[in-house]
């Protein structure tokens, strides 16, 4: 587990390689989609974090020309404050979900992604339990080699262009794809990098050495999401990697930002 390459972010803590056990486990093979979360919403009556809360982030190359303006992230200002966004209406209340039933649920907290999992009997993965599956027996910086892009061919759903201004789309996708994209892992699990970052079960930290849990027991860390997502670019954030990992507050959402459950064996 971990990543020490030269795309590795060592203050995020992805090295030092080391062992780690896991139990066995079933994962969804791919992350859980605007129409399951749906029968989920409608079955429950469950209301979302962004929901209650009245907004969520949307990146300002989704918003259209005419949106009004909206407070932006000071760090990441491609990153809007939209009020009524949410599952429901991804880019804001003008929008809807015609056309993304089979894309990844966004705008979506942990607490809303366990609330899912729970409903059906399920559960978030461990940081290493999700790690695992998404390396699916390799040992490479991405699931299917040492290139992004080997021989020119688009693998997984990332930032094409110059971020963040330009995304041309030419992995098919500016924005999210339908959860079975592209070629899925060697063991048949769909976009486990890039596409959405998808939550764990384990709070951010530094990662437990050999266990099946993750990070630091400490609320102030955060929780661990893996994968990236479709606004990962090589010249702002290559977390695309089984081996990275970033950290958010349990209750935050955004538009890049889903989950898939798995359950004990």
């Amino acid at each position: 587990m971990g990543d020490v390459s030269r795309w590795s972010y060592p203050a995020d803590g992805e090295g030092p390689l080391r062992p780690v056990t896991v139990g066995a486990f079933a994962i969804e093979a791919w992350a859980v989609t605007n129409a399951a979360f749906g029968a989920f919403v409608a079955a429950s009556g469950h209301r979302t974090d962004a929901e209650r809360s009245g907004w969520s982030f949307v990146f300002a190359g989704h918003l259209p020309d005419d949106h009004p303006p909206t407070r932006a992230v000071v760090a990441a200002p491609w990153w809007r404050q939209v009020p009524g966004a949410d599952w429901a209406h991804p880019f804001g209340p003008r929008s809807d979900l015609r056309g993304l039933a089979d894309h990844p649920v966004v705008h979506v907290s942990q607490r809303d992604a366990e609330a899912y999992a729970t409903w059906c009997g399920r559960r978030l993965p461990t940081e290493a339990e999700w790690e695992f599956a998404a390396r699916a027996g390799t040992t490479s910086v991405w699931p299917w080699g040492e290139e992004l892009e080997p021989g020119g061919v688009h693998r997984a759903n990332v930032f094409q262009g110059v971020f963040p201004d330009h995304d041309t789309g030419a992995d098919g996708w500016a924005g999210t794809c339908p959860v079975d994209a592209y070629e899925p892992n060697a063991w048949g699990l769909w976009n486990m990098v890039g596409n959405v970052w998808e939550w764990t079960a384990d709070r951010f930290g530094v990662p437990g050495g050999c266990c099946a849990g993750g990070g630091s027991d400490d609320e102030s860390t955060g929780v661990v999401l893996k994968g990236g997502s479709y606004l990962c670019h090589h010249s702002y954030c290559h977390r695309y990697r089984p081996g990275a990992r970033t950290g958010s507050s349990p209750d935050s959402t955004s538009g890049n930002t889903g989950f898939r459950c798995v359950a004990d064996r």
